[in-house]
């Protein structure tokens, strides 16, 4: 289903955001500290342009990008001789089947009341890209969120580094404009990079694991189930930290960092743990 409206007020706050540290920084921080016609200023200016641009391009590529829909074909093989894990329901435990969109539900693929349609493999609807975070844009997301935080990081060692030059050369003839901008870049820098760690934290988890954020709070439910039986829970699709990391980010490390996808597959079965004889890739 299309979405009605790319852009949406958060993301517009977003990018006003993006851009506006993105000339503090630039043009009153690194130009006011080191200067632009000089090699550090100029290598500093440069490294920041590359994040910026990096984040800009990853964020509007997990706007833009179709998180997984699942195909108005798709039906599950129960016949399927590969061992496929089926995923049922809870209460009675027949197959998943969404009455919203009349359609079987893959494994990992959930409804999303806000996009009315279902998601494979959805970890969340995110508000700050308008959009589901899901099979087919999640290593997107988390490469923007990576860059992001590396953003702000160089951002606030450029803006405390700056400040404590100023206090050490006792530089009071900065006008008051020069001070606003200062002050205003860290009331936003200091929240934003705290936040966008966390988020950076909490996934680099979730990958490690080979969760969603779905999935993570089905399994705090069913590990709690599990013991109380007697029995012991483990996520079905936790193959091992490596093959965690291949499953989500890709098989060639040097290519983590950046904005592919062409190793996740179709995103309507994934390899278990119980089936560790199947390829690497998801299919």
């Amino acid at each position: 289903m299309k979405r009605e409206r790319l852009v949406s007020l958060p993301i517009a706050l977003g990018l006003s955001v993006i851009g506006f540290i993105y000339y503090a920084m630039v043009f009153v921080v690194i130009d006011g500290w080191m200067g632009l016609g000089t090699s550090n200023g100029l290598m500093n200016a440069a490294a920041f342009t590359a994040l910026a641009f990096m984040s800009v391009l990853t964020y509007a590529m997990a706007i833009a990008g179709d998180p997984g829909h699942v195909p108005s074909s798709f039906a599950p093989d129960v016949e399927d001789s590969d061992g496929t894990l089926h995923e049922i329901k809870r209460k009675g435990g027949d197959l998943r089947y969404c009455q919203k969109c009349s359609r079987y539900k893959p494994p990992r693929a959930h409804h999303c009341r806000v996009c009315r349609r279902c998601v494979l493999r959805m970890d969340h609807h995110c508000v700050w890209i308008n959009n589901c975070v899901g099979h087919s844009n999640y290593k997107v997301f988390f490469v923007f969120v990576l860059y992001a935080v590396i953003a702000c990081i160089h951002s606030l060692v450029l803006l405390v580094g700056s400040a404590a030059d100023d206090v050490h050369m006792d530089q009071h003839q900065n006008g008051g404009s020069f001070k606003t901008t200062y002050i205003i870049c860290g009331v936003l820098l200091v929240p934003l990079t705290l936040v966008l760690t966390v988020l950076l934290g909490w996934h680099i988890y979730l990958i490690l694991h080979n969760k969603t954020t779905i999935e993570y709070y089905e399994g705090v439910r069913a590990k709690w189930l599990a013991e109380k039986a007697g029995n012991t829970y483990r996520h079905p699709y936790d193959l091992g930290v490596y093959e965690n990391l291949v499953s989500v980010l890709g098989p060639n490390p040097f290519c983590w960092i950046c904005p592919t996808t062409g190793h996740i597959g179709s995103g309507l079965r994934f390899r278990t743990s119980h089936d560790s004889f199947l390829p690497t890739m998801s299919r």
